[in-house]
């Protein structure tokens, strides 16, 4: 086992070949000038293209990343894992692991983690502080990619107590959402008496079994989810049946990279069909640049792949008490109800705004959730 500083230093060929195929893309037709109706718009793109290659500073965003703690874990002859560490303000803080889902990265994470760590700097109790671990999924980003089948979000969990372990955090809080949801549940079933608690927000379009003795909120949600699946799950569905095809032209083409993952951006935040009143441009070129460099957008999607095959998921509720942010912006409205079939919910709420990546979009209104979810919790 080991733990190691890491210095992010993406080679110069590599950017330059980046801005040589994004000068050179190869644009397709579009039928509809102007709308998001049939996929990405072309000319919006063709923005975000001109920027990514001709007024994105990678080395500029490189040396501020580098200002983080940045840290690769390794445990046994499992993938490292990249971890960065937001020291709280005070000894003996709780313990909190921080992970994303997809198409995300760390980088969603590192607008709160300081709100967390550093509370009394942004007018919140110092008392509320939190060592924050944001943990990158092994796959994506910088931690290694996965070189053999089987690691799902059932063997992701294991290796997040193992990472945790390693860092000197033997019980610890966790909050998540989309994929990252995915693993704390599966960690929350297996071993409820690491977890002094959950945070999670995100809404889960996998239906599954419906009970029968639905309320009315939930019939609503579940019509609304069905809806949603025949409108936007195809993205999914090609990850949990065929990923390797698709990420050939993703691996291949980053203006292909861009609009398969802004596109989703700009549906599930909170944003009217305006990526701009939510999110700065250079931010979003960050995600897809860590895509970029380290070839994880293929091994990325894989964890679908590997997810609906999971031969060890538990299936349960969970009894780790849990803590629910939720957005009606996201996807669609979830209701409390339907939530507590599957988890403990100890506290519950409406969030005035956000989407689906509430750390990126309201960062403030997350960290403050969380400070006071867990503050009856440590000790």
């Amino acid at each position: 086992m080991s733990v190691e500083h890491l210095d992010i230093d993406i080679p110069a060929t590599v950017l330059d070949d980046l801005r040589d195929r994004l000068r050179g893309t190869r644009w397709p037709d579009e039928v509809t000038p102007g709308s998001w109706e049939q996929g990405t718009d072309l000319t919006w793109l063709r923005g975000v293209v001109e920027r990514w290659a001709d007024g994105y500073d990678w080395p500029t965003v490189q040396a501020r990343l580098n200002e983080r703690d940045h840290r690769m874990v390794r445990v046994d002859d499992r993938p490292a894992v990249h971890v960065v560490l937001e020291r709280a303000e005070v000894e003996g803080a709780l313990p909190l692991v921080l992970l994303h889902g997809w198409p995300s990265s760390f980088v969603q994470m590192l607008p709160i983690a300081p709100l967390l760590a550093r509370p009394s700097e942004h007018g919140a109790d110092p008392a509320d502080a939190f060592d924050v671990v944001v943990l990158s999924l092994p796959g994506y980003g910088f931690s290694e990619r996965p070189a053999e089948p089987g690691w799902d979000v059932t063997r992701i969990a294991d290796l997040v107590v193992e990472v945790m372990a390693e860092l000197g955090h033997e019980r610890f809080a966790a909050r998540g959402s989309d994929l990252g949801a995915g693993v704390l549940q599966q960690l929350a079933l297996a071993r409820p008496d690491l977890l002094v608690g959950l945070h999670l927000s995100g809404t889960n379009p996998y239906l599954g079994w419906v009970p029968e003795d639905l309320s009315d909120a939930e019939r609503e949600f579940v019509a609304a989810a069905q809806d949603w699946n025949q409108r936007e799950m195809a993205y999914a569905m090609e990850h949990s049946s065929k990923p390797q095809t698709l990420a050939y032209g993703l691996n291949d083409s980053p203006a292909g990279l861009a609009a398969w993952v802004l596109e989703k951006f700009r549906t599930w935040s909170d944003c009217g069909g305006d990526l701009a009143s939510v999110y700065d441009l250079d931010d979003l070129l960050t995600n897809l640049t860590v895509y970029w460099v380290t070839g994880t957008i293929g091994s990325s999607m894989r964890l679908y792949w590997e997810t609906v095959r999971s031969t060890s998921a538990a299936y349960g509720r969970v009894e780790v008490p849990t803590g629910m942010a939720m957005s009606g912006a996201d996807m669609f409205p979830t209701p409390r109800e339907w939530v507590e079939r599957s988890y403990a919910v100890a506290a519950w709420t409406d969030l005035p705004r956000g989407g689906h990546f509430l750390e990126w979009e309201v960062p403030e209104l997350v960290a403050a959730d969380v400070r006071t979810f867990f503050r009856d919790r440590r000790g």
